[in-house]
């Protein structure tokens, strides 16, 4: 006669986390993260050394998260696991919750758009403004800004500004001056990432653009660092043409990295296409 043996609170979260981890590492195919798919292989998707080497972190730790190991894993380290596994939002928290681990960073930006701050989104229509932390993640934007860079038909997870400039031709083709504007965006985020360099989640985005974009790699490769400064910046957009903006950036407090950036037409050709849209 065998005696069953009841498994822990504990014991069932981190069997949770390990058959989530495998679940959504199989899903990747190699090829959606750069890397060539190297004949067969005996599962599907990616290996565990591979998630563990895009996302910094090392194979026998991520290795013990699999197994269910009795391990603390950091919000860092389950920051870059995410951004790896391309987890949207949802599932994002969802390993957050299993790891037992704090609120993530992420998380916490989206709690700064507070109903009062999305309200004023809504009233700077028919003005473009969006919210974004010093990353770049886009965390919220207005109805008109969302027509000027069509963000709803981007994934979440991949709602950054500085990847999709770098990544998504269709992001960049209404960026009329973006061979100036980008070395300068990647200017001020070298400078904002400097209070962040250790972070696996910065690190991650970096090594992301680097793998997948040569231009952004020539440009980082530069270390030129710049202030956010408040400018004008010109669109195409497919219907309207050509569209020229002031954009001024307001932070969201004294020592917070969350800002709202509004554009107002810099021009009467631009203010009477957004009235007539």
């Amino acid at each position: 006669m065998t005696t069953a043996v009841r498994m822990s609170a504990d014991e069932i979260r981190r069997a949770e986390l390990a058959a989530f981890l495998r679940s959504r590492r199989e899903r990747i195919s190699p090829e959606q993260v750069g890397l060539p798919a190297g004949g067969r292989r005996r599962t599907p998707g990616l290996r565990r050394e591979e998630v563990a080497q895009l996302a910094g972190v090392g194979v026998t730790w991520y290795t013990w998260l699999e197994q269910g190991r009795d391990i603390h894993a950091s919000e860092q380290v389950l920051t870059a696991i995410a951004r790896t596994l391309q987890l949207d939002q949802h599932e994002r928290s969802h390993l957050f919750t299993l790891a037992g681990a704090p609120e993530p960073p992420m998380e916490k930006d989206c709690k700064v758009v507070t109903p009062q701050i999305r309200a004023i989104l809504d009233q700077l229509e028919p003005f473009p403004a969006a919210v974004q932390n010093a990353r770049t993640d886009i965390l919220a934007y207005n109805r008109t800004y969302d027509w000027l860079m069509d963000v709803g038909s981007v994934p979440v997870e991949e709602r950054n500004s500085m990847l999709l400039a770098f990544t998504n031709p269709r992001w960049r083709a209404r960026l009329r001056d973006w061979e100036d504007g980008l070395p300068r965006s990647v200017a001020q985020f070298r400078a904002s990432m400097a209070e962040h360099v250790a972070e696996p989640g910065w690190k991650a985005l970096v090594k992301r653009l680097r793998r997948e974009s040569p231009e952004f790699e020539a440009i980082w490769n530069q270390h030129d660092v710049q202030p956010m400064r408040n400018l004008t910046k010109c669109f195409v957009h497919p219907e309207a043409g050509l569209l020229s903006f002031d954009y001024t950036h307001l932070w969201f407090g004294r020592r917070s990295e969350v800002r709202l950036t509004t554009y107002t037409p810099a021009d009467s050709e631009t203010a009477a296409k957004l009235a007539a849209r």
